[in-house]
């Protein structure tokens, strides 16, 4: 009987798993807007799926991702509890700002999601369609005012790629950049700027309640539910996607990376964040280890190209 009771207890301790972080994640954003979003549905599906017992999320916003990320190298050093999301906004804003700290200073675990870009007005603007704004930006660039979410991301490079395409000058866009996804459609739905840009799962949701037109995507071909042209369908030769990852702390041991690399499978293979990407609209580009370093190696030289490009970083 003793060593039915042994074994038995034995068993339910290998059945526990050896790892369980009760994780700490960095939205470097305002709520609302699609770190926020990421950093929140990591949350759900670790905890959902008993990965983690207890994950928080907390908004540390300012500067494209750049102030959450200083915060985060200074304090997080050695902790496998502490994660922070981030993705091209982040390259993008580390290069235009010249920020002390980049991606080098992290441990980068995976890439997530990607999710294409959508230019958008009020349902009630006079512009009806992608054309007609690409004609008042031909006809005074400066006019036209772009919201958008931190200078530098993927959101201010679709427009400098969008005013190249058109024959503008980029360097004379209007665009106004906010630190949260929330602030943007504010001013959007309030028709404080002529357009909206952003990636579509944070417009979405309103486009279908009938509050915004969505006027075109970036992607190579339409997106199945949405009812809007590419921008090459427009005569723009511009295709941008926008990805978004998920960092460790700097310092870490092979074995924390590695341990903390298995929760972060185990999250992406799951019901609750398949679901969740499917509900969202996120494309699933999950990509880990030395294959997503070497990617991101890449991605950041080449938006070091595209921001010179047009007149982001000099």
């Amino acid at each position: 009987m003793k060593r039915t009771l042994f074994a038995g207890l034995i068993a339910a301790a290998l059945a526990v798993p050896a790892h369980a972080e009760n994780y700490t994640i960095i939205a470097p954003a305002a709520p609302g807007g699609g770190w926020d979003q990421t950093a929140r549905t990591m949350q759900e599906a670790l905890q959902g799926e008993g990965i983690s017992d207890t994950v928080q999320v907390q908004n540390v916003p300012g500067a494209g991702g750049t102030v959450g990320l200083a915060q985060f190298v200074a304090s997080a050093q050695g902790k496998a509890d502490q994660l922070i999301v981030g993705g091209y906004v982040m390259v993008g804003a580390i290069l235009t700002n010249a920020s002390p700290v980049s991606l080098a200073d992290v441990t980068p675990i995976a890439r997530l999601t990607g999710e294409y870009e959508a230019i958008v007005v009020p349902a009630a603007s006079d512009i009806q369609d992608i054309g007609q704004l690409v004609e008042m930006l031909k006809a005074d660039p400066g006019a036209v005012s772009w919201a958008g979410g931190s200078a530098g991301g993927a959101d201010h490079i679709a427009v400098g790629l969008i005013a190249k395409a058109a024959g503008v000058d980029p360097t004379k866009i209007n665009y106004i950049a906010y630190s949260g996804g929330g602030e943007a459609l504010a001013a959007i739905l309030g028709s404080q700027v002529t357009a909206g840009i952003s990636s579509l799962g944070e417009f979405k949701a309103q486009a279908d309640a009938g509050t915004l037109r969505i006027l075109a995507v970036s992607s190579d071909e339409r997106i199945e539910g949405v009812d809007a042209p590419t921008l090459k369908e427009a005569g723009l030769d511009v295709s941008l996607q926008n990805w978004r990852m998920v960092a460790a702390a700097p310092g870490l041991t092979d074995e924390q990376k590695a341990a903390i690399g298995a929760d972060i499978d185990a999250m992406v293979k799951s019901k609750t964040w398949q679901d969740a990407l499917a509900t969202k609209g996120w494309a699933d580009t999950y990509l880990a280890g030395d294959e997503f370093q070497a990617q991101l190696e890449q991605d950041i030289a080449a938006t070091d190209t595209v921001l010179r490009d047009i007149g982001l970083v000099k």
